[in-house]
């Protein structure tokens, strides 16, 4: 019943933010520049607080956000690397399991690439042998809330703690390890008070600097429009959020994988980030 309900509540975001993208691109007009809100391109008006949003100006190079690194930075939260390496730092967001990440994980092995994977309660309680072989190959496991609410909602600093302290609560009963502080806004909604909240609790909060549209089940992207997102706006330090449920993802990884490294890309852990 959890299952359903928690995939319910996901294909409601999904309509909610057609129906977000469609209203934006209707009243905000023309000659605004592309920025992407969870991945598709909008208007840059758009890119309001409380939404991540970026805009790409120039292929091959980083693209813009809605906060400034320099900004982020005082609340331990980034979107980017160090821009002048060509280093990738690979993040999954996982809400549900949907038979798809064993190739992904199978594709990160062959290509020793680490990844981070943000998972939610539904993930931990329905997929715990996953958790533990992302574990066991290298990966780190992330927080990226208990139930997926819209976190800018919440003021509540007692509740913005219980949405990661009962993940980091269920992670250690099932893997025996204390969960790294590190953080994922659900849909990338966000406030300055809940980035506060987050570096107060000793957490590192992580956007993205390049993602597409990749989570919509009923309408997965063709293997084309996929790398010609994924290759053309591929940048130096580049924090890549993909979604492990997408079906697209698990069939091009090993693939994309080696076309990064033809470029010249390397694969770390976003330890690096936070150690830097």
């Amino acid at each position: 019943m959890r299952f359903s309900l928690y995939r319910n509540h996901i294909r409601c975001k999904q309509i909610a933010g057609t129906l977000f993208l469609f209203l934006l691109s209707f009243f905000l007009g023309h000659g605004l520049g592309a920025v992407t809100y969870r991945g598709a391109a909008v208007p840059a008006a758009a890119s309001a607080e409380g939404n991540w949003g970026l805009s790409f100006q120039q292929e091959g190079k980083p693209p813009v956000g809605n906060a400034t690194a320099d900004y982020l930075k005082q609340f331990h939260a980034h979107y980017t690397g160090n821009t002048d390496e060509k280093v990738i730092y690979l993040t999954f967001d996982a809400g549900f399991e949907n038979g798809y990440t064993p190739a992904i994980l199978d594709a990160l092995k062959k290509h020793q690439a680490p990844a981070t994977f943000f998972v939610v309660g539904n993930y931990l309680e329905t997929a715990p042998e996953l958790v533990k072989r992302m574990i066991a190959e290298g990966h780190t496991v992330a927080n990226h809330t208990y139930h997926h609410p819209d976190m800018s909602k919440i003021s509540s600093r007692e509740s913005f703690a219980k949405e990661l302290e009962s993940l980091e609560a269920l992670y250690q009963q099932i893997t025996g390890q204390t969960m790294k502080p590190y953080y994922r806004p659900p849909q990338g909604k966000y406030s300055e008070s809940n980035l506060q909240m987050a570096s107060d609790s000793g957490y590192h909060t992580f956007f993205w600097s390049l993602a597409y549209v990749d989570w919509y089940q009923d309408k997965q992207p063709s293997h084309e429009e996929a790398f010609k997102k994924l290759l053309g706006r591929i940048h130096p330090g580049a924090i890549v959020l993909l979604h492990s449920t997408s079906r697209t993802n698990s069939e091009i990884l090993d693939e994309l994988l080696g076309k990064w490294e033809e470029m010249g890309y390397q694969f770390r852990s976003l330890d690096e980030l936070v150690d830097a």
